[in-house]
C-alpha cells in the first residue's frame, strides 16, 4: 500500500520555524515531482511549494523568501523548512507526490493527510 505521510507540523508563535517532512512508502519504482500545498480555514487548497525530481523548485509569492522546499531522493522524502512564519500561514499542510509504482505503467498523483500548522501572533 502506497502512503504518503507528513509529520512536523504544530503550534508556533510568529517569526518562529518549523520544518515539514513527508515520506513516500510502499512498492514505488520512482518519485517525480513532489510538493506542499496548504488549506486555510474557509479557502481553497493552494500549492505552496513543488520540486522536480531535478530538484528544481517552485513557490508561491507569499512563501517566497521564507521557505525553502527540499528532497532526499534516497529516502523518498520531501521537506519544507518554514522561517518567519506569520500567522496567515496557519493552515492543514498536505504533501503530494508523483509516482511510478513498481506494476503500474504510468505515474499518479499522491496525496497525505495533512499536518496542521498553527501560528499564533
Amino acid at each position: 500500500q502506497v502512503q504518503l505521510v507528513e509529520s512536523g507540523g504544530d503550534l508556533v508563535q510568529a517569526g518562529g520555524s518549523l520544518r515539514l517532512s513527508c515520506a513516500a512508502s510502499g512498492s514505488i519504482f520512482s518519485v517525480n515531482e513532489m510538493g506542499w500545498h496548504r488549506q486555510a480555514p474557509g479557502k481553497p487548497r493552494e500549492l505552496v511549494a513543488s520540486i522536480s525530481s531535478g530538484s528544481s523548485t517552485n513557490y508561491a509569492d507569499s512563501v517566497k523568501g521564507r521557505f525553502t522546499i527540499s528532497r532526499d531522493n534516497a529516502k523518498k522524502t520531501v521537506y519544507l523548512q518554514m522561517n518567519s512564519l506569520k500567522p496567515e500561514d496557519t493552515a492543514v499542510y498536505y504533501c503530494n507526490a508523483n509516482l511510478l509504482l513498481t506494476y503500474a505503467y504510468s505515474e499518479r498523483n499522491y496525496w497525505g493527510r495533512g499536518t496542521q500548522v498553527t501560528v499564533s501572533s
